[in-house]
């Protein structure tokens, strides 16, 4: 059964704006923290952004910090992460996912993925 989905991902030139959804089960959307995670071909996957369940606590990893803001709406079991000035670098499989606690290690259940790709 999923639990998480995400959506909004796609092409975009460099410089462009994307809005990625990720609506969760009631279940997953109470644990403590939710986040998302990149993975580039031929890469590791990344921590991109943490969020605490109440919205007061965020966290980025360097390499997005100033350009995308990560925020849910608990009312909608649903996260968001607005990703502004993109850069070809950022091109990846975005995913969400939900935790014990928003250290990167600590999350435990992810969604499928969506591709985003920046165009030089």
């Amino acid at each position: 059964q999923v639990q998480l989905v995400e959506s909004g991902g796609g092409l975009v030139q460099t410089g462009g704006s994307l809005r990625l959804s990720c609506a969760a089960s009631i279940l997953i959307f109470s644990r403590p923290a939710m986040g998302w995670f990149r993975q580039a071909p031929g890469r590791e996957r990344e921590f991109v952004a943490a969020i605490n369940w109440s919205g007061g606590s965020t966290s980025y990893a360097d390499s997005v910090k100033g350009r995308f803001t990560i925020s849910r709406d608990n009312a909608k079991n649903t996260m968001y992460l607005q990703m502004n000035s993109l850069k070809p670098e950022d091109t990846a499989v975005y995913y969400c996912a939900a935790g014990r606690t928003a250290m990167p290690a600590a999350f435990d259940s992810w969604g499928q993925g969506t591709q985003v790709t920046v165009l030089s």
